[in-house]
Order: structure tokens, then C-alpha cells, then sequence
């Protein structure tokens, strides 16, 4: 046996849910940018879930059931405010989802009926759990979601606790239809092998969230932010890129092991960066941005990836960094709980193989002799 290193290359299962063929990606044959254009997240959520997409009727039905799921048990907002305020929001986002598991009496019903229930709640109870969070650590109250509004309009709304702008439930709206799924990453894997050894659904999001965490996934957008921060100005970014570069530097938010002429998404990210920047009349991100990409691109042959301008759209909607990573959640649930669903379906335990690397043929040496 030969290892592959980060199992590059290797096929690992099959799946109808998305595609990436020859750079372009897809949800269930849907070419993405087709769905940035003109899907909502829920049509995408139901779309991901049911493998078509809904007529008024089944869309109507989907987002009634995510308004009757989208608020939290009370015990689980007197647990977050137990939480130090500087808590890392995704070590919160994973504590609170497996609270919810403690309080959902079908959490352990496989059926594929109960199974379906529990990801629509855990769609719906994702932003509500962020939002809460947010508020509680600055001492304010959790805000309930409005029935009858989309779930990028609830999160802007219980987040800050006004009315969003139609232009920034656009933009998260469209945001949350890019990073709803991608076939195989780190961790919708990670939660297909959790629940292939017939582990529950909040189980195989917990190790989603988990893996999504990490800054080599969800967490590049925010370290990207942190960057753009670090630059300061436009002025500023060929000095600071071109010392990245020559000391050989890792640039967030570029490359992509699964796209070689660029990743599709961001095109779109860029789009709304560029639209944010004109409506709040300062186009600085979106500049910095822009320069950016000119000296990685030029240098390096690298692409920007969907955190890369992911970044500065967060941000122009006011939102605070170390919330980037949680919103991606709140957008992959949606694939997460699809792949879980796919993997009951037709399940066998992921268990592969490892090359051993370590000494053979070691003698043992009793204690009194060693």
C-alpha cells in the first residue's frame, strides 16, 4: 500500500449531490452560476436535499418548517451565556449543536423521516444560535427570528437588531448560495465518516464544524480580513504583498486544490464586493482586494478562492470577522445534512488503510531489562 498525502487524487465515494467537472461547479447538474443568479438559499437548500428544484408550493411548505424550527431552546442561550465572552465563535457554534442534540427527543431516530426533520431544524437553528452569541458576549439579549423572512434576512435582523437592507439580504443571500456545498471537502467528509458508522446527524455536524474550523477551510476568510486589516490601506498593499512573496509566504485566500484555472465562485464574491463598496460610497477593500489579486495572480499563476473576496463582502455588511467563518456553517449545513442523508442511504463504514511507516521486527525487552 501507498499513501496519498491529504488523500489528493483519491475518489473516495460517489455522490449525486454536486460536481466539480473540468472547473465548473454544480448542485444536482445546476451549473452554479446559474444559481447565484437566480436561486434563493432555500430553493438551494431544498434543491440539495430533495435532488430538484421546488415548486412554489414545496418552497412555501420548506420555509414554514424552517420558521417553526428557527428558535432555540431557551436552556441552550442560558448555556452560551455561561460562555466567556471571547469564546472562539466556531468552539461556541460546535458546543451549542451538540446542546441542541440534548433537546431534540428524535435525535437518535434514524428513520429517513426523523433524519430529514433534523436537518431542516438544524438549518433553521444555526443562524439563530450565531446571532444569539454575538449578541450575548456584548451584552445584549438574543433577538427572535421574524416569521415569514429568508434566513439571510433573520440573521441580519437578530444580529443587529433592525430591519437589513434589501441590497445586504441580496448580498447574504448570495453568499450563503455559494458556499452551500463542494463536493467532497474536509468537512463533508469528515462528516460522512461520522455518520457512516450510524452515528446521529447532530454528531456528523459537530464533526463538520470541527474540521470547518480550521484556517486551511472555513476559517481563510477570516484570516484574509486579518490581512486586509494587518495592509491598512491601498497604499500600503504592494510593499506588504511583495515581502509575503519574496520571504515565501502563505497568501490566504488563494489557490485551490480542486480548480486550476480558478475557483467559479469568486467571480461572484468579487462582483459583490465591488457593489458593497459603491452603495456604502468606499471602495478601499474592494481596491486592496483588486491589487491584491493583480500581484498573487501576476507572481504566482495563483487565483482567488471563495475566501478571498468573501472577506471584504462581510465586512461591508458590518459584520464582525470572527463571524465569517461561522456564516460559511450556516450556508454548508445545508450540504452537510444533504451528504448525511446520502450516506444513510446507502451506507458502508469509511475505513481506509494506512502505510506504516514506523520500525519492524522489534524484540520486546522486559521491564527489568530495559
Amino acid at each position: 500500500m501507498t499513501a496519498t498525502k491529504g488523500l489528493e487524487g483519491i475518489v473516495a465515494t460517489t455522490s449525486s449531490i454536486s460536481s466539480i467537472i473540468d472547473g465548473v461547479l454544480t448542485y444536482r447538474g445546476y451549473n452554479i452560476d446559474d444559481l447565484a443568479e437566480y436561486a434563493t438559499f432555500e430553493e438551494v437548500v431544498y434543491l440539495l436535499w430533495f435532488g430538484n428544484l421546488p415548486n412554489q408550493d414545496k418552497l412555501s411548505e420548506l420555509r414554514e418548517r424552517l420558521d417553526e424550527y428557527a428558535a432555540i431552546p431557551s436552556a441552550v442561550i442560558d448555556q452560551m451565556k455561561l460562555y466567556p465572552s471571547n469564546a472562539n465563535t466556531m468552539a461556541v457554534l460546535r458546543s451549542a449543536i451538540s446542546a441542541l442534540a440534548l433537546y431534540d427527543v428524535t435525535a437518535n431516530d434514524m428513520s429517513r423521516e426523523a433524519n430529514v426533520d433534523k436537518a431542516i431544524k438544524l438549518q433553521a437553528q444555526l443562524p439563530t444560535i450565531i446571532a444569539a452569541f454575538a449578541r450575548i458576549r456584548e451584552g445584549k439579549e438574543p433577538i427572535s427570528p421574524k416569521a415569514g423572512h429568508s434566513i439571510a434576512y433573520n440573521f441580519l435582523y437578530m444580529l443587529n437588531g433592525e430591519e437589513p437592507e434589501n441590497s445586504a439580504v441580496v448580498a447574504m443571500d448570495k453568499a450563503l448560495v455559494l458556499h452551500a456545498d463542494h463536493e467532497l471537502n474536509a468537512s463533508t467528509f469528515a462528516a460522512r465518516v461520522t455518520v457512516a458508522t450510524l452515528s446521529d446527524m447532530y454528531s456528523g455536524v459537530v464533526s463538520a464544524v470541527g474540521a470547518l474550523k480550521g484556517p486551511l477551510h472555513g476559517g481563510a476568510n477570516e484570516a484574509v480580513m486579518q490581512m486586509l486589516e494587518e495592509i491598512g490601506s491601498l497604499n500600503r498593499v504592494e510593499d506588504y504583498i511583495q515581502h509575503k512573496l519574496d520571504d515565501k509566504e502563505k497568501i490566504m485566500g488563494f489557490g485551490h486544490r480542486v480548480y486550476k484555472n480558478g475557483d467559479p465562485r469568486a467571480k461572484h464574491l468579487q462582483k459583490m464586493s465591488r457593489e458593497l463598496g459603491n452603495m456604502n460610497g468606499n471602495l478601499e477593500l474592494y481596491e486592496m482586494s483588486t491589487r491584491i489579486e493583480e500581484l498573487v495572480t501576476g507572481q504566482k499563476g495563483l487565483k482567488p478562492n471563495v475566501d478571498f473576496y468573501s472577506a471584504s463582502v462581510y465586512t461591508m455588511l458590518g459584520i464582525p470577522r470572527d463571524l465569517f467563518t461561522p456564516i460559511f456553517a450556516i450556508s454548508r449545513v445545508s450540504g452537510w445534512t444533504a451528504h448525511i442523508l446520502e450516506q444513510y442511504e446507502n451506507n458502508r463504514i469509511i475505513r481506509p488503510r494506512a502505510e506504516y511507516t514506523g520500525p519492524l521486527s522489534q524484540l520486546f525487552i522486559p521491564i527489568q531489562e530495559r
